[in-house]
């Protein structure tokens, strides 16, 4: 998919407002998709899961600590698609 977020809110309840450069635009709430546990943990505090921000060179939102979500991930989410990854190596039987 490749599709770049260009704009994020942070929004109550963990919810997150997201906009992608298609155009392509929802909410997602956040809990639902992780643990707030390990470098997640941080996003308990709901003034710091407010922190949210676009990182414009990676395509995708992020926090204070980097932590980031995938943009793929969260683009299948909102439009319901499949994600498709197309591998970039050879697997192990076929490089000797």
């Amino acid at each position: 998919m490749l599709k770049d977020i260009v704009a994020v809110s942070a929004q109550p309840g963990y919810q997150l407002d997201l906009c992608f450069e298609d155009g392509v635009t929802g909410r997602l709430n956040i809990s639902q998709l992780i643990e707030f546990s390990g470098v997640f943990e941080p996003l308990q505090d709901l003034n710091y899961f407010a922190q949210v921000r676009v990182n414009p060179e990676l395509g995708t939102i992020e926090w204070p600590n980097q932590v980031d979500l995938d943009p793929d991930v969260l683009y299948a989410l909102l439009t319901g698609q499949t994600i498709h990854y197309e591998p970039n190596y050879l697997p192990l039987a076929q490089a000797a």
